[in-house]
This record gives structure tokens, sequence and C-alpha cells, in this order.
């Protein structure tokens, strides 16, 4: 009883520290920054209508996993991509936007930022807090991209401990290495819009979930063949598709971070070419594979486009934007075969592939593609090569750092709280089991559960 009260009475104080604080250098009201200069109004205005763009991806995730996924679980999965925006903006605002963004001094400032927290003090001040909404919603988008890989047998309590986790410590962390002035920037590194900070983060987090929940029931047989789980609504799942496209028009012209910024053209013909490039790819390649062209990996082929074209899309033109879709197109075809038929690891949406794997071929091709037509950023196949060394480095960082500490996480989950809900709970659905509901009421799951042979 006594730690309880204990608790309350510091959340009691950080809440009386925020009403309180002196905000002496901050400008709460804007005025004094508007009059420094007039067209910070129209880049403010910019910035958030971005952002709003950015936080309508999450109905795009949601209904692409929802789509992908089996009926009985639909309701979690909406919950979840739900409660990952509210966990994320509530974490990022007390922790992760200070580690991220903030600033310290020494050697400490290379890995981690130790002010701004909770956005008291100076940090109330409208253009810090403009940053921080245009982070929170990128944040929240990388803590979302876990929920895919790993729907369906997952425990929602276990999963709000590890999205509360990736939202104040995982993103964060990395982020101030590649955009708060840590390490990684000073070494020469670049991400425009987040291939590696957002995409990649969440996607080998994810690859890290999935291997330690494992496989949903039935998906592998006994000889390790997996067998197809078919999602319950490609509508859904394309409507998703579409949103996510849509959504990335924020995503990556509003990393400008300025209306007044007339880049922001090129970056968005280069994001709607490349993710243009990647479904046709996908789609060639499985019409070819299959005979048929495939819904579902089309649709993936023109996420992995927009994903690997997130970090590049300022600095390269838009023919390196087709190379760069029409590879991530394919490369995702293939990482999703492999993980599945080679590793054994279970990814209902290909996650890990769209988010992961070509979050990382974004990185490397801004280190090979790169024209230097804009902030003098050059590419290997322009004569740079110390810029791809500097990308190189970045990719391997962003897989270790994400891979290894969502490894670390998980494992403690799954050893303290666990990780799996039970087999009863997974065959009857996670929707009835977790949240006592149906998705959809009226409608009866027939088919029976695909078990291994």
């Amino acid at each position: 009883m006594i730690n309880k009260v204990r608790v309350m009475q510091i959340i009691f104080l950080i809440f009386i520290l925020a009403m309180i604080s002196p905000v002496m250098g901050a400008d709460p009201s804007g005025a004094d920054t508007y009059s420094s200069d007039p067209d910070t109004a129209i880049n403010f205005t910019w910035v958030l209508i971005c952002g709003f763009l950015v936080m309508l991806m999450q109905a795009g995730f949601a209904l692409l996993e929802a789509g992908l996924t089996r009926a009985k679980n639909s309701a979690n999965i909406m919950m979840k991509n739900m409660v990952d925006f509210c966990i994320g903006a509530l974490g990022y605002w007390g922790i992760g936007f200070a580690l991220m963004m903030g600033t310290a001094t020494g050697i400490t400032g290379m890995f981690v930022g130790l002010n701004g927290f909770f956005l008291i003090g100076d940090s109330y001040d409208v253009s810090v807090i403009e940053l921080w909404f245009w982070q929170m919603v990128f944040c929240a988008t990388a803590a979302t991209i876990v929920s895919g890989a790993m729907a369906e047998r997952t425990k929602f309590s276990t999963y709000c401990i590890a999205s509360l986790l990736v939202t104040t410590i995982i993103y964060p962390i990395y982020g101030h290495w590649m955009w708060g002035g840590g390490w990684l920037s000073q070494l020469g590194a670049l991400d425009f819009a987040g291939s590696g900070v957002v995409h990649a983060v969440g996607g080998f987090v994810a690859l890290a979930g999935a291997w330690l929940v494992g496989p949903r029931i039935g998906k592998f047989k006994k000889d390790g063949t997996p067998v197809g789980i078919p999602g319950h609504s490609i509508t859904l799942a394309i409507l998703g598709v579409f949103i996510l496209w849509f959504g990335w028009f924020g995503f990556n012209p509003g990393s400008t971070l300025a209306a007044t910024d007339l880049r922001i053209s090129i970056i968005a013909a280069n994001t709607v070419l490349a993710a243009a490039a990647g479904g046709i790819m996908a789609m060639i390649v499985t019409w070819l594979k299959y005979g048929k062209p495939d819904v579902p990996m089309t649709g993936n082929g023109v996420v992995a486009g927009l994903v690997a074209i997130t970090a590049p899309c300022a600095w390269v033109n838009p023919v390196a934007a087709v190379v760069i879709g029409l590879i991530a197109g394919a490369l995702v075809i293939g990482s999703v075969w492999f993980i599945e038929w080679k590793l054994k690891i279970d990814d209902p949406v290909g996650a890990i592939s769209v988010h992961g794997v070509c979050g990382l071929w974004g990185i490397l091709s801004l280190g090979l593609l790169a024209d230097g037509t804009y902030g003098d950023v050059s590419g290997l196949l322009y004569g740079n090569a110390g810029f791809m060394v500097s990308q190189i480095i970045s990719a391997v960082t962003v897989f270790v750092w994400a891979f290894g500490v969502g490894t670390i996480m998980f494992y403690i989950l799954k050893k303290t709280v666990g990780l799996r809900v039970s087999e009863r709970e997974e065959i009857e659905g996670l929707d009835i089991g977790e949240h006592g509901m149906s998705g959809y009421p009226d409608f009866m799951q027939t088919e029976p559960v695909v078990k291994g042979e």
C-alpha cells in the first residue's frame, strides 16, 4: 500500500511541476516566433497537416492487418492499433521525446537526450511542441508495425507493455542517433523520413517478437512446410494499402518541415513512383510464379516501395525512385519466402519483410543513388564512397539495435508475464478471449481451424 501511495505522490508531483514550471526562453503563445519569421505560419501549417496525414496511416495499418488475418481476431487487431497510438502519444510525451530530441553534454549527447520530459519548462514552446507532434506520429507508426507480425496469438496486456517500451526507449534512442544529433548523424549517415528510424526499427522489433512468440497453431506441418492461412477480407487489406499510400504523402514531403522548401514536389513524385513500381514488380513476380497475380502480395509490394523510398526520397531523382521501388517489390517477395520457408517464422502480414528488410534497402539505396542536387548529398554512383560506408554502418546498427533490444524485451516478457494466449483462446479467437466480444457479431466462423499434419 505504501508503494502505491508513493507512486501516486510522484505522479501528482509531476503534474504540479508541469503546471508551475518556468517557461523563460520559451514561446508558448507563438507571438515571438511569428514576429521573427512570418513564413513560420505556413511552415507550421504544413507540418501539422502532414502530421495529421501520418496519423491517418494508423487506420491504414489497422485495415491492412485486419484484412490479412482471420475474422475471429479482427477486433483484437483494431484494438492494438488504436491503443498503440494512445500509448505512443503518452509515452513519447513523457519520456521518448526527451530521449530522442533532447540534449546532453559530452559523450552522453552522442547516445541520448536528457531534457524535454513531459514538455515542461523550456519545452512548453510552440516550435518544440510542433516537433514533438511530428515525431510522435512517426513514433506511433514504428510501434504499430509490430502488431501485424505478432497477430492472432499474442497476449494483449503483454503487447501493451511492449508498445510502451518501443515508444519510450527503442525508437527514441535510435532516433536520437540519427535525427537528434547523435553519433550516427555525426558520422554522416542520413535518413530523410525514416526507412531506418521508423520502418526498420519497427520491422526488426517485429522479427524478435514473431520469433519468440512462435507460429500460429497450424501454420507449419510436422515436416516444417508452411500452410497458408488466408485473411478474411482482401477488401479491407487493399483499402488499408490505399490509406497508407495517401498518408505517406504526409510522411515524406512533410519531412522537409517547411512548405517553403519546393523540393516537396520531387519528394511527392518519388513517393508515388516508388510505390507504383513496387506494386507492379510484386504483381509481375507472383503472376509469373503462380500463374495469377497475387492481390495481397501486390499490396505489400506497394507498401514495400513506400518504405524503401522513405529514406532517399529527397535526395534521388524520379528514375532512381522507380529503380528503388522495383527492387523493393522483388525483395519483399523473396524475403517473405525466406522468413517463412527457411527461418520458419510466422509473420501473418509480411511486416518484417515490408518494413524491416525494405527499410534496410531504403537506407542503402540512399547511399547508392543520391544525385547531389539537393543538400549536396551524393552517393556511391556519384563518386561518394564515404557516404555509402556511413549508410552501411547505419543499416547494420539499426538491425543490431532493434532486433537485439527487441529480443531482450520479448524474452523478459515471455519469462515473466508471458507472450502467448492459451491454445484454446487462440483457436476460439482473440476477440472473445481478450476482449469478450466479436468483431463481427453476426458472423459465424465456420471454417475448421487448420491443424498441422
